[in-house]
């Protein structure tokens, strides 16, 4: 889609500009809802990288905190995943998205709610994952969990599609807005328990 008014750029140069393979090749996306291949680990690894070393892949999931899990399990990253990744729990499909993401290595990085259905210790897990993923790139959180995006550089709050605030979560805090006031309401406990159902 195009923008209505003024333009888009990455690096000062316009994506108008820009091939959409170019483009595509350049930012990675990491949704709320994981997708995940019936495959193995590693043929949804390299759908980001086809000739992904398995080295690659053991760097990227370990700084995805995704590591652990797959070193446990008998065939390692030719373990199935299930369709829709359903014999990961949500926090694993999340790490392995983010391993996938990390081995891309795109120049910006969008996260959709990313840990929007994770109890707390999952995402603090994907939290800590989502550090290797944001470092040195060009990031947009969207976020309704908005201990999610304490540290971001710039957080634009939208009310009805309209930008009524902008700024770091300290200055935003102290101005006393809606800002403010989501995040003093907003309930930051557990969500949801959630188990994986892969055999070690």
């Amino acid at each position: 889609y195009d923008v209505t008014s003024g333009s888009i750029a990455i690096d000062a140069i316009d994506v108008r500009d820009l091939t959409l393979e170019s483009l595509r090749s350049n930012i990675g996306v990491v949704t709320q809802d994981a997708h995940l291949f019936h495959d193995s680990i590693a043929a949804n690894l390299r759908y980001a990288k086809n000739d992904a070393t398995e080295e690659e892949m053991e760097n990227a999931c370990r700084a995805a905190q995704i590591w652990d899990l797959i070193e446990s399990l008998p065939n390692r990253f030719e373990t199935l995943v299930g369709e829709r990744g359903h014999r990961l729990s949500g926090g694993e499909k999340q790490r392995l998205a983010i391993a996938r993401l990390l081995l891309k290595s795109p120049s910006v990085v969008i996260l959709d709610e990313a840990t929007a259905h994770l109890d707390s210790e999952n995402e603090a897990l994907v939290q800590q994952a989502l550090k290797s993923a944001l470092k040195n790139r060009t990031s947009i959180v969207i976020a309704h969990r908005l201990s999610t995006i304490k540290d971001a550089d710039q957080i634009i709050v939208l009310e009805h599609g309209v930008i009524v605030e902008r700024g770091k979560h300290d200055d935003l805090i102290n101005t006393g807005g809606l800002y403010s006031e989501l995040y003093a309401r907003q309930d930051l406990g557990i969500l949801s328990n959630e188990s994986s159902s892969i055999n070690n």
